[in-house]
């Protein structure tokens, strides 16, 4: 094997910078293992990092046109590689660092970093042959199987990985131009009236600071809304909803108008049909949203990303099993008391004691919304599961629990 390469030194560590063809790569490239551990328990360890996310990747490959990728670190020991420099001079400069690396065979190599890129292209190669002839750029350094070499290259492996940054759901929703949810939500924030402007917090977290005054919700919190809306759209079309497929091939113009569309009219239905949406998308003060969301008395539970995201899965399955439209559920959902210092959210959302948010009730609250709005909708094993979970947050034994439930149906109206 002859690479065309670039000779670089960094730190202490001598490098060359090349590309490899997704075959060369397959065939040379062996997981990491016993390179880095005598133990073989611990080379297991190391052996087992490597998730099925590497599947995901073999789905881009096979999938995406537009595909490509950042380099990755290879070490290599065994073997005699040998450096064949090539200098020339250009406009008075004397240019020495780029030549032609040729390997013996005897060479092992072992990815330091780009672990499931490898697998995902060696994946990817057994069912498109095709790909072989692709190439990927690669980092290669020299690795030395001794107790010091090891050491060394642990180093560099533990801290590639330690200080790589993984990129946020937030910048992926910002950038991504294939998941057709990332699309419409970003659609959403430049058009939609309780988004644009200031209405969204653009935060790399799905909770909003207790500074943010003027936010409706996070982007994050809306993509996961538009999931819901997303499944929902395909289900009504009789089309197959597949998270890998969908999500990660840009769909037809026409699939991303129509969703476009759907994701539009029901965010206007809810502007348009819940109270206090209605009055905050009115709002211009820089503090529009204090009064629904604040640490007194938690606010309104549409204004919490730990609220809204339950709510819209729990409009959507009421649109599955009731048939009804988006703009009946919503009018008849802004009857339901949406204060979390009330019942029956105090203590499933809302920490009154210690004036905090509560997390993990995402199903409890979606079967309590279905409940008030029209318990026929949950099945008997829901109820059961909405009685029992409710009766863990607030202190209560299962019987009590469905007395309250049954006076919240009643009486949680405005």
């Amino acid at each position: 094997m002859r690479v065309p390469a670039i000779n670089a030194k960094i730190g202490d560590w001598n490098y060359y910078v090349a590309t490899l063809t997704f075959k060369d790569l397959a065939k040379n490239v062996k997981r990491i293992g016993e390179e880095l551990h005598k133990s073989k328990t611990l080379s297991d360890m190391i052996q087992r990092s490597i998730t099925k996310n590497y599947l995901s990747i073999k789905q881009y490959l096979l999938q995406n046109d537009e595909r490509f990728f950042n380099s990755v670190v290879l070490a290599v020991y065994d073997g005699d590689p040998n450096w064949i420099e090539v200098d020339f001079d250009y406009k008075e400069t004397r240019y020495t660092s780029i030549g032609l690396l040729e390997f013996t065979g005897d060479e092992k190599i072992f990815p330091v970093d780009g672990q499931h890129r490898i697998e995902g292209i060696k994946s990817a190669l057994k069912e498109n042959k095709a790909l072989g002839s692709e190439e990927i750029p690669v980092i290669l350094i020299s690795h030395r199987k001794t107790k010091e070499g090891m050491e060394r290259t642990r180093r560099l492996f533990s801290t590639l990985n330690r200080y790589a940054k993984p990129v946020t759901p937030s910048e992926i929703i910002a950038l991504d131009e294939d998941d057709v949810v990332a699309i419409i939500t970003r659609s959403l924030v430049e058009n939609h009236v309780l988004f644009e402007g200031n209405r969204i917090s653009l935060d790399k977290t799905k909770a909003i600071s207790d500074k943010n005054k003027t936010a409706f919700t996070s982007i994050e919190t809306l993509y996961n809304c538009n999931l819901y809306l997303l499944k929902a759209f395909m289900r009504e079309r009789n089309l197959k909803y597949n998270k890998e497929e969908t999500l990660r091939k840009r769909p037809s113009g026409e699939f991303i108008k129509e969703y476009n569309d759907y994701c539009e009219l029901f965010w206007n239905e809810v502007t348009k049909n819940i109270d206090d949406v209605r009055q905050f998308s009115k709002e211009s003060s820089n503090a529009a949203a204090l009064p629904y969301r604040n640490n007194d008395d938690g606010g309104k539970l549409l204004f919490r990303p730990l609220g809204l995201q339950p709510f819209v899965n729990s409009v959507v399955e009421i649109k599955k099993k009731s048939n009804q439209t988006y703009a009946v559920i919503l009018q008849r959902m802004n009857k339901i008391n949406f204060n979390l210092n009330e019942l029956p959210w105090k203590q499933v959302l809302w920490n009154d004691y210690e004036k905090v948010m509560l997390s993990k009730a995402d199903k409890l609250v979606t079967h309590l919304l279905m409940y008030m709005y029209d318990s026929e909708l949950l099945t008997e094993k829901n109820v059961k599961e909405l009685i029992k979970g409710y009766a863990a947050k607030i202190n209560l034994v299962a019987t009590e629990t469905e007395e309250l439930l049954e006076e919240i149906k009643d009486i949680s109206r405005k």
